[in-house]
């Protein structure tokens, strides 16, 4: 049974979201305080966590931005209804997904389960990956598959799995032009309820990560190419 985490001040929501996840095979556990959630989140083995953007002693962007330094479990996002900015801010710090308040606690759950396929499509592909290639490497970067480490001029880069999914993809085959379209049905799957916005936040995180490499190239209204010479295996 996968574990979800909520970090949400609202103490009602927690017991009967918890009962009504219980149908789908979701354990969700709850913590009110941001304090608490990061403490049970380093402590568990949780396998997606929902987050809201209004919180007590620090927002849930502060949080996000807290977690993404430690860990690249899903992050699903709630935020206020209209406010698009939230999602974009919420996107930029590494989130997964977004889901406005007020929600139909059915479509929470599809969220939920869209990115734990995500991430276990991702750990089945990578692990196929492994076996024909362990490394992709270029003047600068590798991107050793098997350890799902990405190496810039031999120093660690921290990614979310988004950032990752991204450079692979651009990677397996450089100098080929991927359309933003192409990347979100690659990174989020075509039942997610995103926008093109998404894809050029995204790509702005990776480029700043992977400075002062300048290897991501962006061809006007075409997409995005990775511009790295490859070295022989």
């Amino acid at each position: 049974m996968h574990r979800i985490l909520l970090i949400d001040d609202d103490e009602q929501l927690g017991p009967p979201l918890a009962a009504y996840f219980q149908r789908y095979e979701l354990q969700l556990t709850q913590a009110v305080k941001p304090s608490d959630g990061l403490a049970r989140l380093r402590g568990g083995d949780f396998d997606a966590v929902i987050l809201d953007v209004m919180l007590p002693e620090m927002d849930g962007f502060e949080v996000c931005r807290t977690i993404r330094r430690e860990s690249d479990v899903p992050i699903v996002m709630l935020t206020a209804r209209g406010e698009v900015m939230d999602r974009v801010v919420g996107l930029e710090l590494g989130a997964d997904d977004y889901l406005p308040k007020p929600f139909e606690p059915r479509e929470l759950v599809a969220r939920i389960q869209t990115v734990l396929r995500r991430q276990n499509g991702r750990n089945h592909r990578h692990g196929q990956a492994a076996l024909a290639q362990e490394a992709l490497r270029f003047e600068g970067l590798t991107i050793d598959l098997a350890r799902r480490e990405v190496l810039r001029d031999g120093q660690a880069v921290e990614l979310t799995g988004s950032e990752y999914e991204l450079l692979v993809l651009l990677a397996r085959e450089p100098g080929r032009v991927y359309s933003r379209d192409d990347i979100l049905n690659h990174i989020r799957g075509h039942e997610a309820d995103l926008y093109t916005r998404a894809v050029d936040i995204v790509v702005s995180r990776l480029r700043k990560k992977l400075e002062p490499l300048d290897c991501i190239k962006t061809l006007r209204n075409a997409g995005y190419s990775l511009a790295l010479r490859r070295l022989p295996s």
